[in-house]
């Protein structure tokens, strides 16, 4: 059984058992998190979607924040002298699907 999820405006694939690493969402480890925002649902082999999808999915936070790889953008323009450099690191938060229902 699997489902189609969207958590922060990003979709994902979700199984029962599977830890997953989605963007930052509000909440200490242990915390439980509830996602009813479903798009698709496998039960069986049995496919619904859209409003048909009735269920919602369970999942614990494993780690409440997650830093992501550096990014580095960089700007210039040739000949004129214009460099500009600026980095980021992305944050997540780690989750464990508990139950689809």
């Amino acid at each position: 059984m699997f489902a189609i999820v969207k958590i922060a405006g990003q979709q994902f694939k979700v199984q029962e058992g599977q830890n997953l690493y989605v963007p930052h969402i509000a909440g200490k480890s242990g915390d439980k998190v509830e996602f009813s925002d479903i798009l698709l649902v496998d039960a069986d082999g049995k496919l619904s979607a859209g409003k048909d999808a009735t269920a919602t999915v369970k999942a614990e936070i494993v780690n409440d924040l997650v830093k992501g790889d550096k990014v580095i953008a960089f700007k210039m323009k040739r000949r004129k002298g214009f460099r500009k450099k600026h980095g980021h690191r992305t944050q997540y938060t780690q989750i464990k699907i508990e139950s689809i229902a």
